[in-house]
């Protein structure tokens, strides 16, 4: 799945595999808050199944679904939430946090590089 995500896509098989290792399962129903703007964060999703509304400052932002990713700013910044994501289906996602995140890329100089230009693609 990881291989789709346009975040990752970049990645070879090996480097997959060392950010699946560092993700976990989370099931969230439909309904819930995922993430809530303004609020501390230090993880980081992957859409594998689902649906969920973006929100900023209470204006819708669109819908997001497999393979979409959320959370990568307080992923790298520590930074509160930007946005509120809700869980319009039942979802699955899996996630990392900051403390999974930081030794794999500080040991990894090419995934390190890779993520970071893709994430420089999404904001540009």
């Amino acid at each position: 799945m990881l291989k789709h995500v346009p975040l990752f896509a970049d990645l070879d098989r090996k480097e997959l595999q060392q950010i699946s290792n560092s993700m976990q399962e989370r099931r969230v129903a439909a309904g819930d808050v995922v993430l809530s703007q303004g609020a501390g964060g230090a993880g980081f999703f992957v859409i594998d199944e689902g649906q969920a509304e973006v929100t900023v400052d209470g204006e819708d932002r669109g819908t997001i679904g497999p393979g979409d990713y959320f959370g990568e700013i307080a992923l790298l910044t520590g930074s509160d939430r930007t946005a509120t994501v809700t869980a319009v289906t039942d979802m699955l996602c899996y996630g990392m946090t900051t403390w999974d995140f930081k030794p794999l890329v500080e040991s990894n100089s090419a995934i390190a590089w890779k993520l970071l230009t893709a994430m420089a693609e999404k904001l540009r």
